[in-house]
């Protein structure tokens, strides 16, 4: 069944881009959660048109995400944790809390939905990497280190 995806999903595509779902999901998550709409002869005129109107837009866009990719690239965000002898962190570090060191240290603004940390959650003090997804065709690879508060 062929929607129109109405915001981002990961690993199955972007706004305003048509994908083809089993029916099942469509019908099911995608449509009733406000996901997608039908693919409909409709819906595809409406959506040819948005997609022209918002085609200089995209462009400023990306150049924004590509200039912030470049302020980004290379960057080792140093983030606190309490931690016992062993080396295991009393909680973790998430996507929240690398958003905030990001903000706090080099003054970088982003979503924390963009951030994704290889381990879902990091318990251990170390190294590790984080990828930020700027734009559909920009990301960037960070370096974190997380050390004993």
């Amino acid at each position: 069944m062929e929607v129109i995806l109405k915001q981002d999903v990961l690993d199955l595509g972007y706004t305003n881009e048509k994908v083809n779902v089993k029916p099942g999901y469509a019908r099911n998550y995608l449509i009733p959660q406000g996901i997608a709409i039908l693919a409909t002869e409709s819906n595809k005129k409406v959506l040819a048109e948005t997609l022209k109107q918002k085609a200089h837009k995209e462009a400023k866009i990306k150049k924004s995400a590509e200039d912030l990719s470049d302020g980004l690239k290379n960057l080792v965000v140093r983030i606190g944790a309490k931690a016992a002898e062993s080396g295991k962190i009393f909680g973790s570090v998430n996507a929240i809390q690398v958003a905030q060191a990001l903000k706090e240290q080099f003054d970088f603004d982003v979503d924390r939905k963009k951030i994704h940390v290889d381990h879902e959650h990091i318990k251990e003090l170390g190294t590790y990497k984080a990828k930020i997804h700027l734009h559909k065709d920009v990301q960037v690879e960070i370096g974190l280190e997380v050390f004993a508060e």
